[in-house]
């Protein structure tokens, strides 16, 4: 499958290095808003093997359509902003070429968009890519089921330049039909990415707990959902949509 990369901060750059080394992938270009790095190769630039072309463009260099015409592409990777949505999303909807967002935060305006360009091409998006984070939200759903009384904390932790709570942690406590106020945030050094979800049951605590050593991680994650949604229809899918039928078997 080809690839396209939308942003290439410290996570994009951990997610190009994991597609080069991917044979089942080729990562055809990267596309940012800065000009610096523009037109240098990504596997020289992270010194990685590769016979892939994976050129960095800037988008104040050259358009979507442009770069779509000479380097076209089965999926697009985002890992840029909230608004990156409006430089691709269109025309990766007329095209037909799937969208894996993997974008923190969506506002409203932005999440009805991803719905509206689902309606004629695959469009996955989840706040953390990782698939650890996500078995870890399917392990706290089912126990709460089970014990819906339960006291339930959720502390997130992150390097200390993030802004914000932690999108993943918003995610997790609304599947748990928590309030943002409920969530513990902790910024210190260089922490790449922690979950907490504590259980205070009488006599007993329960911890779940995912941490990123890596931000490779979320590289893995990407080629987990580019595989899994090879033989989707057209829609708008989430982690659970395609984990579900795991647990089925």
């Amino acid at each position: 499958m080809k690839i396209g990369l939308i942003g290439f901060g410290k996570t994009g750059k951990a997610v190009a290095n994991v597609i080069l080394q991917n044979k089942g992938f080729s990562l055809e270009w990267v596309l940012r808003r800065s000009t610096l790095l523009e037109h240098k190769s990504v596997p020289e630039f992270l010194g990685v093997a590769s016979d892939e072309p994976g050129l960095i463009y800037s988008t104040s260099s050259i358009k979507i359509s442009e770069l779509l015409d000479t380097h076209p592409v089965d999926i697009i990777i985002d890992f840029s902003s909230e608004t990156g949505i409006y430089t691709y999303g269109k025309i990766a909807e007329e095209r037909k070429i799937k969208i894996i967002s993997a974008v923190s935060h969506y506002g409203e305006k932005e999440q009805k968009l991803l719905k509206e360009l689902s309606a004629h091409t695959v469009v996955f998006w989840s706040p953390n890519i990782t698939l650890g984070v996500n078995y870890l939200l399917f392990a706290a759903k089912f126990l709460k089921k089970i014990a819906p009384w339960v006291d339930i904390e959720i502390v997130e932790e992150h390097f200390k330049g993030k802004e914000g709570v932690s999108g993943t942690a918003i995610k997790i406590a609304e599947a748990l039909d928590l309030e943002k106020s409920d969530i513990n945030s902790v910024r210190a050094g260089g922490i790449v990415g922690k979950h907490e979800v504590i259980f205070g049951f009488p006599y007993q605590t329960v911890r779940l707990i995912h941490e990123s050593i890596s931000r490779e991680a979320f590289g893995n994650g990407v080629i987990f959902i580019a595989e899994n949604l090879a033989n989707k229809k057209e829609g708008l899918y989430n982690f659970e949509d395609i984990l579900l039928p795991y647990f089925k078997h």
